[in-house]
Formats: structure tokens, sequence, C-alpha cells
């Protein structure tokens, strides 16, 4: 799982490629993942999440605290 957001569990999309003769093949579409490193102040260290964009924005939003505590509860390992 290469392609796979921590935070929102984007993966990639899998469609068809279709060329001006209309010739169908296989392809997917990758989200933006990012490896980004955010400090944690009430644990005293840094955390290095693999993020999409989308991600980053809810990080942003709610904070790293609430969003690391949602990732434990739901068993992931921070």
């Amino acid at each position: 799982m290469s392609a796979h957001c921590q935070v929102t569990g984007r993966a990639p999309s899998f469609g068809n490629a279709v060329s001006h003769s209309h010739r169908r093949t296989r392809r997917r579409w990758d989200p933006n993942i990012q490896r980004k490193t955010y400090l944690l102040p009430s644990e005293g260290r840094r955390v290095t999440l693999r993020v999409s964009a989308k991600g980053i924005k809810i990080i942003d939003r709610d904070g790293i605290e609430s969003v690391v505590a949602r990732l434990r509860r739901e068993g992931q390992k921070v």
C-alpha cells in the first residue's frame, strides 16, 4: 500500500486511459501522497505521516493532536 493516506484512507483509483483512436488500456490515478513530519507537543516528539494533500488540510483544520488520537483509536501505530 505505497500510495495510501494514513489520515483519509485515500488509495489509488483505477480506470481506462482512452486514446485518440478510442483504444482503452488500464491505468491508475494515485493520490497526492506526501511524507510530513509533525511535532507532538504533548509527547515531546515528532511523528512522520504519509498523508495526501486533503489529509494535510484536515490536520491543519483539526490539529495534529486530535488526528493522532483518532489514528490510535482506529488501531494504527503512530
